[in-house]
């Protein structure tokens, strides 16, 4: 029996956070969900902790304030490694990544160390975003894929599930980024140590409830980290 957890970074979830939960848990009785809240002005951080004394498969994080994604995954991923998990989910409690996929990932994971979702294997699979955000997206991981030479399609996304072994391998101490620079980042530290990275079609639904947490600074970063890699790698410094 595997031991899997989900860890989902929040900040104003609260109109989706319980369905989420909910349907993640639903997916699988070995399933546990660890949820990294960032003091969320709408109340999330008080939903999930009435849940956590009701469900002794959900767990809570407080942080004191926002102190953004790559912060709580890499806190999320200390978490699973201390505990022993043998695999661990990134995830949004949005829906844009649907719980119904996890089983295909754990499929797929018994034969790769790093299961991406990814929106641009056989075709574009993207719902509900506007064209200028699309462009965007889909040319980021263009340009990532061309300067890191990684061969992913898509780097920047944020549904995945690794194996412990490449946490442990990975000094998460040395992980800084955040947004879109975060997944790039530590897809390209996963693929640069040797480990199998498999890519797995996923549809992405853009959120219907709550505001995106994208923003020109996220943006900025992953163009900028993408050469950072790349050096890091030439020069022998990636951790």
């Amino acid at each position: 029996m595997s031991k899997i957890l989900v860890v989902t970074p929040t900040y104003d979830e609260a109109d989706n956070i319980e369905r989420f939960i909910a349907q993640v848990l639903a997916q699988s009785p070995d399933i546990r969900i660890l949820v990294i809240d960032d003091n969320s002005p709408d109340g999330t951080g008080d939903i999930v902790e009435r849940i956590t004394t009701q469900n002794p498969r959900v767990h809570l994080i407080r942080r004191p304030q926002k102190m953004g994604l790559g912060t709580a995954y890499v806190e999320g991923f200390k978490y699973a490694i201390a505990h022993h998990y043998d695999f661990v989910f990134e995830m949004d409690a949005d829906f844009s990544h649907s719980p119904e996929e996890i089983p295909r990932f754990l499929e797929k994971a018994q034969s790769c160390d790093l299961v991406v979702g990814s929106r641009y294997t056989n075709g574009v699979r993207v719902v509900n975003w506007p064209i200028r955000r699309l462009i965007l997206s889909y040319a980021a991981n263009v340009y990532t894929r061309v300067i890191t030479g990684m061969p992913i399609k898509d780097a920047t996304g944020g549904f995945k599930c690794f194996r412990r072994r490449v946490l442990e391998a990975i000094d998460l101490d040395q992980v800084h980024s955040n947004g879109y620079s975060f997944q790039i980042e530590m897809n390209f530290k996963t693929w640069s140590k040797g480990f199998k990275v498999c890519e797995h079609p996923i549809v992405f639904v853009e959120r219907t409830s709550g505001e995106s947490k994208m923003s020109r600074k996220i943006v900025y970063e992953a163009v900028f980290m993408v050469w950072k890699l790349k050096f890091q790698k030439i020069f022998g410094k990636l951790s």
